[in-house]
């Protein structure tokens, strides 16, 4: 039974454009898993702790060394990581906020990189997992525009979900999303709706070709 890990990390809702082509690809994997399951964390409804020094320096200590305060700490961390270990499958949310990720999203990723286990091991506990990565932008970032080279978040995720995770990373740009809602974007509102229908159409079909793989 397929089990897929989605995390949304926008703070606007139902009108964010990158849950609403998560929530594309989350249909389509329910509709090929339909038996499977579907763990959802919303890190703007309900953001993580930052990581503290207690969490952070209890996964290099034994268990049975760890103070009462780093046991306690580091059952969070248990817990996102074993729900990473676990999962076919990973969805993120991820909009471009101020050139970054959204410090919620930061947050999650402080508590699942875990030296020695998830990352920095030789054998990484959830490497091989395919994750699609729903990285909206208010604006274009592609080349030739003058924000062309300022998405740092992409550069981010691609390391650290990638290099260091050792995950399969794969990204659905949706771009122009402020078109609508700015009135010096206006002119753009064309390239904005087709840039978001591109962006549903990758998700279903990101979702399918993955369920096939799962299932070959």
């Amino acid at each position: 039974m397929a089990t897929l890990l989605h995390i949304d990390s926008s703070l606007n809702g139902d009108t964010s454009v990158s849950r609403e082509v998560a929530r594309t690809y989350r249909d389509t994997w329910k509709a090929q898993h339909p038996d499977g399951t579907v763990l959802h964390r919303d890190l703007a409804a309900d953001p993580l702790p930052h990581l503290s020094a207690p969490a952070y320096y209890a996964s290099f200590t034994a268990p049975e060394e760890r103070t009462p305060e780093q046991r306690a700490a580091f059952a969070l961390r248990e817990q996102l990581a074993q729900e990473l270990e676990r999962a076919d499958a990973v969805l993120l949310g991820a909009p471009l906020y101020n050139y970054g990720i959204p410090s919620t999203l930061k947050a999650w990723l402080d508590h699942v990189m875990i030296m020695g286990r998830t990352t920095g091991a030789e054998e990484r506990t959830a490497a091989g997992t395919p994750v699609t990565v729903v990285a909206s932008r208010g604006g274009s970032y592609a080349p030739g525009t003058p924000q062309e080279g300022n998405d740092f978040a992409q550069n981010y995720l691609r390391h650290t979900l990638g290099t260091c995770l050792g995950l399969e990373v794969g990204f659905i740009v949706p771009e122009l999303t402020l078109a609508r809602t700015v009135p010096a974007m206006a002119d753009l509102i064309d390239l904005s709706d087709a840039s978001r229908a591109r962006a549903h159409q990758e998700a279903e079909n990101s979702a399918q070709e993955l369920a096939r793989r799962l299932a070959a």
